[in-house]
């Protein structure tokens, strides 16, 4: 006999086939009107340009150490000193600039090599990704503690939590990081790296507060009770009990405030931090293609935006199969 209510979810089942091809037809739509409005802008596109900003190769000149003569050993080249023949200075047989039996003086180039070596976009994605997994380890440290204080029993870290987090959310970032560079950190004497991530930190870290805050409320008081009545202290309590739960459930929000914190550092280029953004607008003055260079930009962040977001649901996947 057929269940009715059975048949009735069959029925609300959305045909994944047509919309599988709705949404191939909306991007490809979406591509196709990208590709007219590059076509109408009268610009000359030079993609070439860009590779070298991320990765060239970078000549290594071997200069002589001494004065001497290039002699030959087992098929392998040596500078010896003439003044001391043990004394040799090896050559390498790629890139060679001088032959057997050349007299060499002191800071003649011996052979040149190449070697790949990071541009300016790929140092700036470097300092991006230290100065987000700084600033973020920071901040959770600091919204953690905030977000207890918010639930503390004490009025004192009651308020100064409220206070931190309705401070530092309803001022601008950018306000924060001039703040931070400029008057604590002169009077701190804070270095430039420094005074970004203390700006990044102290402003993710209220809005992490007000997360690890909703995700310890949402979890049941009973969970205390049965934490307090096993024997645990009310920190043993929430240490073992109730922020491991917790985590699980704040691991989403958590995961969209880092990566907007990725986002957010672009704005320490304001106070010559070379990041990924200031290295763009360092490349777009020398190379004069600013849409190579922010499409470029664009997509490294992109990468590193997606990057995360893959972690984060690997991690949900892992947590759901431990419940």
């Amino acid at each position: 006999m057929i269940n009715p209510k059975s048949t009735r979810q069959m029925e609300k089942q959305p045909n994944q086939l047509l919309w599988q091809g709705v949404f191939l037809l909306l991007l490809l739509t979406a591509i196709f009107g990208i590709y007219k409005a590059v076509q109408s802008v009268d610009y000359t596109w030079r993609w070439e340009r860009i590779p070298q900003y991320i990765a060239y190769q970078a000549e290594q000149k071997n200069y002589a150490e001494f004065d001497g003569t290039v002699v030959t050993d087992k098929g392998h080249l040596f500078l010896q000193n003439d003044a001391d023949p043990h004394q040799r200075q090896a050559i390498a047989a790629s890139g060679t600039q001088v032959a057997e039996g050349d007299t060499i003086f002191l800071g003649d180039t011996l052979d040149t090599q190449l070697s790949w070596t990071a541009g300016p976009i790929a140092w700036g994605v470097w300092v991006t990704v230290k100065l987000s997994l700084v600033a973020g380890v920071f901040a959770i440290l600091l919204g953690t503690l905030a977000g207890l204080a918010r639930l503390s029993p004490n009025p004192a870290l009651r308020n100064l939590a409220v206070t931190y987090v309705e401070l530092i959310r309803g001022t601008p970032l950018l306000v924060q990081i001039f703040i931070v560079y400029f008057f604590i950190g002169t009077v701190l004497n804070l270095d430039r790296f420094t005074a970004g991530v203390a700006a990044l930190a102290v402003f993710t870290g209220a809005y992490v507060a007000e997360i690890v805050r909703a995700g310890i409320s949402s979890i049941h008081k009973g969970q205390m009770e049965a934490g307090r009545s096993l024997g645990l202290t009310a920190a043993q309590t929430m240490r073992y009990i109730i922020l491991p739960q917790a985590f699980k459930r704040v691991l989403p929000p958590l995961a969209g405030q880092f990566i907007n914190l990725i986002k957010d550092s672009s704005l320490v280029s304001v106070i010559s931090i070379t990041d990924l953004t200031k290295a763009g607008r360092e490349v777009v003055s020398s190379t004069f293609s600013p849409f190579e260079v922010w499409f470029t930009v664009a997509l490294l962040y992109l990468v590193l935006t997606g990057t995360l977001s893959f972690l984060v649901r690997r991690l949900e996947v892992k947590y759901a199969r431990s419940n």
